[in-house]
């Protein structure tokens, strides 16, 4: 039987840092931050609860939900919240498709897990919910308990798997793909990397502070480590209402405002940019026709610019009425989302897999969470860590869109401009 509380809190940092922290007792854990404080007026991010966590002591039960059909029956038998992840590569599953390439980090290719201890924090206001274990009497001494470990001042040194010189040679080559006709747009991704020891608790804390994203996220599955700084949403359902926001297309901020502006502009007006963001929309769309009502698919921003502590995104939302659609039929129709592949979708994929040098793992996945009432949000696996404590492998990938138009040496540099944030930290006092 759960047990439920509420409570008010005054420091609303200090408790944040201490649900990463209390993850250390659990082999799940899974904590989805809105950063709120940072991001209220961002109206693309609305979400139900600035921050969710969720806990389980044991990997067993996750186990038994590693198939995306498990998910639909353990929804259908059980009244409760589930948090998880999917991998990019759960894409082999859901198409004729494969990979050779490494995997560093060896992720089960999707789990879901009901908490044994369950947290909600909306403005001021944390309500815990027990279902096994400690009440919430318990969970809090517990948290008011930890001392959050210091934060980290400096940042392990990550290297690129591919040097610069065959990086531009294999965008060379997927241009002269899309020049024959194969594909349009494909996301063409870069590791960096490396062999570290960190303390994955309190590196996320570090980096939620110096740079919150408004999909930031937590996730433990034993000594397996996310650290997910996310800008993107990948779909949310509310009802038989559901959106999909992809992101495409990046510019960097200035710190004086007329160059800001300029900026601004000047990806808003970007004839590249657009088009890989609308080419995306298309795809999208032609992804929620499958699983929506008749004429239900509409594009409701289209390329939007929205700011962020370093970097200018383009956005757009495509909102859809469902048909009866589980959970699998929905993931099944839409997943792996297109920002992260590219158009036609298969080909590819097909193209990724011949190019990059790594699996993707969590990379360009996603993660979020099923309600009660099989509502659902998900955003996009970006501008995250990964991290294997086993094996001591840090692993962080960016990537761009490549079209006919990209210039080679400017995606390499966009690629660096998306990881600037990870080596290096962000102005935490820049805000748009």
């Amino acid at each position: 039987m759960q047990k439920k509380i509420t409570i008010k809190i005054s420091d609303i940092s200090a408790f944040k840092e201490s649900l990463v922290e209390y993850a250390r007792f659990f082999e799940l854990a899974c904590i989805l931050d809105s950063n709120s404080q940072y991001f209220h007026s961002v109206t693309y991010n609305s979400v139900q609860y600035d921050l969710i966590a969720g806990y389980a002591f044991s990997f067993i039960d996750a186990e038994k939900i590693t198939q995306l059909t498990d998910i639909d029956n353990y929804s259908e038998e059980n009244n409760h919240w589930l948090l998880g992840y999917i991998t990019y590569d759960l894409k082999n599953e859901l198409e004729n498709l494969q990979s050779n390439n490494p995997d560093y980090m060896k992720w089960p290719p999707c789990i879901f897990f009901k908490p044994d201890v369950l947290i909600f924090l909306k403005g001021q206001t944390v309500t815990i919910v027990s279902y096994s274990g400690p009440d919430g009497h318990e969970v809090i001494r517990s948290l008011a308990g930890i001392t959050p470990r210091l934060l980290y001042s400096n940042l392990v040194e990550l290297n690129p798997r591919l040097t610069k010189n065959e990086y531009l040679k294999r965008i060379h080559q997927i241009q002269r793909q899309i020049f024959k006709g194969d594909i349009y747009e494909v996301n063409f991704c870069l590791e960096l990397f490396s062999n570290a020891t960190i303390d994955p608790y309190s590196y996320f804390n570090f980096l939620n502070t110096q740079s919150p994203a408004p999909f930031a996220s937590f996730f433990k599955v034993i000594d397996k480590f996310l650290l997910s700084l996310s800008p993107e949403r990948y779909l949310k359902k509310l009802g038989d209402s559901i959106i999909m926001q992809p992101m495409k297309g990046t510019a960097p901020r200035a710190n004086i405002r007329n160059e800001d502006d300029l900026l601004r502009d000047g990806l808003s007006n970007s004839l590249k940019e657009r088009s890989e963001n609308i080419m995306i929309v298309d795809l999208v769309r032609n992804d929620l026709s499958k699983i929506a009502q008749k004429n239900s698919v509409i594009v409701e921003e289209l390329c939007k610019v929205y700011s962020f502590p370093q970097v200018h995104q383009m956005i757009s939302s495509v909102r859809a009425r469902l048909k009866t659609a589980s959970f699998s039929e929905i993931i099944k129709a839409t997943f792996p989302m297109g920002s992260m592949t590219g158009a036609p979708k298969i080909a590819a994929m097909k193209i990724i897999d011949d190019y990059e040098i790594t699996k993707r793992g969590l990379y360009s996945g996603a993660v979020g969470y099923i309600s009660p009432s099989s509502d659902i949000d998900l955003s996009v696996v970006i501008r995250s860590l990964q991290y294997n404590a086993g094996t001591e492998y840090l692993s962080y990938m960016v990537g761009s869109a490549i079209t006919a138009l990209s210039n080679p040496q400017q995606e390499y540099e966009e690629c660096l401009l998306k990881a600037y944030g990870i080596k290096n930290g962000f102005n935490k006092n820049n805000y748009a």
